[in-house]
């Protein structure tokens, strides 16, 4: 099974554990089966825009997670939203994902030296 991984900004916020946490029950409930299908490699609702991945739900306001893979044993969950707030939930995730590059970059370069 892949490992997920729940990316936190700068400050320690994790934008996924926000948004998931802010859902009613029944909602949560199918946004953490939709992740763990991803898990098990169901990448069947997913589509690439622009550098990450969005999940799409077809239930509710139209709920959306956003990923990225890192390699083909991790997958970086990088926050989540409804259609309404797309724009600015891709931004964020966006940003979270380049963040997560540059400190894996960092790390690397520290050992090699």
């Amino acid at each position: 099974m892949i490992q997920l991984i729940e990316a936190a900004d700068e400050r320690g916020k994790v934008l996924f554990a926000v948004f998931r946490d802010s859902l009613e029950r029944n909602a949560r409930s199918k946004v953490v089966l939709a992740v763990y299908r991803l898990a098990s490699g169901n990448y069947s609702a997913a589509k690439g825009i622009g550098g990450i991945f969005e999940l799409r739900l077809d239930f509710g306001p139209g709920y959306r997670v956003y990923f990225e893979k890192d390699g083909e044993e991790i997958i970086l969950l990088l926050g989540g939203g409804t259609k309404k707030r797309q724009s600015r939930d891709i931004e964020d995730a966006k940003a979270l994902w380049n963040a997560y590059k540059q400190m894996k970059k960092s790390k690397a370069k520290k050992g090699t030296s």
